[in-house]
């Protein structure tokens, strides 16, 4: 692994929760990982048409305004009955404020009467490191929309997304729990694969 003497790396999110989650899901590496929010830089416009794309150009807006290794994600949630929507949108679907009940009245909403409710989340992560080179990998999580919303947990649109097999939505697991299960704990994994074999 290329991380430098400080053992830093920078995650491309001013979201807290989203930081925590991330902090855990490092650990293994044993990194410092620090965000984006806490060095003020600002969010670069995500003008990508895929995941891919949008991950991709945060972290190497990050990585060339630090020089640090930079991870970013790309993540959202794909409903089935609404063409796939609010995907790469989802954090502009809870509005202004990124309030995530605004976004989940708006989808529950827009499901209206309905009968699939079939969803997913996924999550693109790419690591660029300080000479270019970069690593990209993906994980999903297929589940169903419920309402209303159950749970304090997590962040975003998890009180409202409930993974096949289980009985309670991301909003009602743990972190742990959770990362067993998510697209960002499955993108993870494949990540830890590719940094630890390289």
């Amino acid at each position: 692994m290329r991380f430098g003497a400080d053992n830093k790396l920078l995650l491309a999110t001013h979201n807290r929760g989203k930081l925590k989650e991330f902090q855990s899901l490092l650990a293994p590496l044993g990194v410092t990982v620090v965000g984006a929010g806490d060095l003020a830089l600002p969010e670069p416009e995500e003008t990508g048409l895929t995941f891919h794309d949008n991950a991709l150009l945060k972290a190497r807006v990050a990585m060339a305004a630090t020089g640090l290794p930079a991870l970013a994600d790309d993540s959202g949630l794909c409903v089935n009955a609404l063409g796939g929507q609010p995907g790469l949108h989802s954090a502009r679907w809870c509005g202004d404020q990124r309030d995530p009940m605004v976004g989940m009245k708006r989808v529950h909403e827009e499901l209206g009467e309905l009968p699939d409710r079939s969803a997913y989340f996924i999550c693109v992560l790419t690591l660029v490191w300080p000479d270019g080179a970069h690593e990209i990998v993906e994980g999903r999580c297929d589940g169903q929309i419920i309402w209303p919303p159950r749970g304090a947990l997590g962040h975003g649109y998890d009180p409202f997304f409930q993974p096949d097999g289980e009985t309670r939505t991301f909003g009602e697991m743990s972190e742990e729990e959770k990362q067993a299960l998510s697209h960002r704990g499955r993108a993870m994994e494949k990540l830890l694969a590719v940094l630890h074999s390289s």
